[in-house]
């Protein structure tokens, strides 16, 4: 198993750019494509606005944190972007390519190029964790010795190689997450979507599905969009940036003195519309009363 890496002349982006160098390298010009771009998207159900001109882009390499209340539009926002759902009016693009009025048949390649990641972890509770994460190359028929090379690489990158054999209900709430993180990470999608991945979790593991998203955005350029109601994830995901030390280890630093974080940024949600987009510190200074009442837990 290789562990996920990233170019040796890169290790100490800290010490040898600066933020506005890093701003630079992630517009460079085969970047300039978004990931994911919503153009004004208006989205009801029996007369409910559900999204109400939603506009956004993720580019490449940037983590989008999306923030709001139950029923506020965060989780239809995956639906679209799955192609699950179609807008009233607006447009979607995935790499460039729109996706607005795909068929069923049209959304599958495109599909295939996203990972998933669900709130509960989504496993069958019938197979192994081998079976579960292997899933979906089974279904394409490949060979069983890529398989396994495949499997045992994503479950090492989410620390759980050793639980390859265990059955889902041998695992904790956390250990089934992380089973369902490498399951999404077969194929080595450049976007994964986390919907709500922390939910129902103890802080110290929601930690760790966050250092797992941390090191696809910093390590492997991955771009995502992360779903949450937790001010936690927040500070986790817009804080901490992932590298690897002399001895080929991941490690965690804070955002500090050495390095701004300009690839991740938060969108708040309140009744089908971005009231916020920006950085966390921008968030956090924000005098509007319902972000300053989300912050600090109040209804």
């Amino acid at each position: 198993m290789v562990s996920p890496q990233i170019d040796e002349n890169n290790l100490n982006l800290e010490e040898d750019l600066e933020p506005t160098d890093l701003e630079d390298a992630v517009d460079e010009p085969d970047r300039i494509v978004p990931a994911i771009e919503f153009r004004d998207v208006h989205l009801s159900f029996d007369n409910t606005n559900i999204l109400n001109g939603v506009s956004f882009t993720v580019r490449r390499g940037e983590s989008k944190v999306i923030l709001g209340r139950s029923g506020g539009g965060k989780s239809t926002i995956i639906r679209l972007i799955l192609g699950l759902l179609k807008p009233d009016s607006g447009r979607i693009f995935i790499d460039g390519e729109e996706i607005t009025e795909y068929s069923e048949q049209e959304i599958m390649p495109v599909r295939q190029k996203i990972g998933m990641v669900f709130q509960e972890g989504a496993l069958f509770d019938s197979l192994s964790v081998y079976e579960n994460v292997a899933y979906r190359l089974n279904e394409q028929g490949v060979d069983d010795g890529e398989i396994e090379q495949e499997v045992r690489r994503m479950l090492n990158f989410v620390d759980l190689e050793d639980s390859i054999d265990k059955m889902p209900i041998e695992l904790s709430g956390g250990m089934r997450r992380r089973v369902g993180i490498a399951r999404a990470l077969i194929g080595d999608p450049q976007i994964v979507l986390f919907d709500e991945p922390t939910a129902g979790l103890d802080p110290p593991t929601a930690r760790t599905i966050c250092e797992l998203a941390i090191k696809l955005r910093d390590l492997q350029d991955v771009s995502s969009i992360f779903v949450t109601h937790e001010m936690n994830n927040v500070e986790y995901l817009s804080s901490e940036y992932a590298t690897v030390n002399e001895d080929g280890q991941v490690v965690f630093e804070k955002e500090g003195e050495k390095l701004c974080l300009v690839n991740t940024e938060v969108i708040m949600l309140r009744d089908g519309e971005i009231i916020f987009s920006g950085s966390d510190e921008q968030l956090r200074s924000s005098k509007d009363s319902y972000i300053l009442n989300f912050i600090h837990g109040k209804s």
